[in-house]
Formats: C-alpha cells, structure tokens, sequence
C-alpha cells in the first residue's frame, strides 16, 4: 500500500490490530494527534476516546481508554490499557455502564470513588461514541 505505514495496538490481553494505515487519529493527553505516513519519531500520552483508523480509503473506528503512543520508522504501536475496535463493542453494555457511572456520580455518596466513577463514565462513553458510527 503506498502512503501508509504500519499501525500496531496492543493491551495486556494482547494484540488488537496490526495493519499497513494511511492515516491515524488519536486522543492525545493535549488533544487530538494527527499521524500520516513518513512522520516524525514522537512519544506521546494517549486519553481515554476514540481513535480513527483510515485504512484502503475507509475510517474505522476503535475505542481507546488510555495509554501511550510510540511514533518512528514508518511505524506507531499504541500500548492501550484497553482497546475495542467499534464493531465489537457491545452498545448494551456499554450503555448500562454508563448509565451506572452516570448514578454513581450523581449519588454523591462518601463510599463512591468519584475519580473512578468519572473515569468509568468517560470509558462507556467513548465506547458509545465508537460503535455509534459503525451500527447505526
């Protein structure tokens, strides 16, 4: 494939997709992070969101809950803590995660771990957010 470069995301439960990309969005700490072929080496801090995949001319989309990205050689691996590509995700699920998060924070209550449940919150909704575009 010319203009690409390979795209390499892997978590602890192992590899997730490992592909030749033209084009690569990802949550960064500081926004969004653009990468096209041939860029710069770049070490970057990946937020919980969506990453978009353009591949043979078509976006895919994957939900990301954090991480780090390593840019160099062609090539960027993304070390997630966790990672669903959007046609995998199950919007069931994910949405009565949501909906707990959602109570949790609005409980208020001293035994909630608030960051913990804000953070649960922004994972089921980037995971909504991915699997929007693909299922509808």
């Amino acid at each position: 494939m010319a203009g690409s470069f390979t795209l390499n995301v892997v978590s602890p439960n192992g590899a997730i997709f490992n592909d030749e990309v033209e084009f690569l969005v990802v949550p960064g700490e500081d926004g969004e992070l653009g990468i096209l072929p041939n860029h710069s080496p770049l070490m970057a801090t990946l937020n919980i969101g969506v990453i978009r995949i353009t591949q043979n001319g078509k976006v895919n989309r994957m939900a990301l809950s954090g991480g780090f990205m390593e840019v160099g050689g062609n090539k960027v691996t993304l070390l997630a803590e966790s990672a669903e590509l959007a046609d995998t995700i199950d919007i069931v699920r994910a949405k009565a995660a949501k909906e707990r998060a959602e109570q949790r924070l609005a409980s208020k209550s001293a035994e909630i771990d608030m960051v913990r449940a804000e953070l649960a919150l922004l994972r089921a909704v980037a995971r909504l957010k991915a699997a929007e575009i693909t299922k509808h």
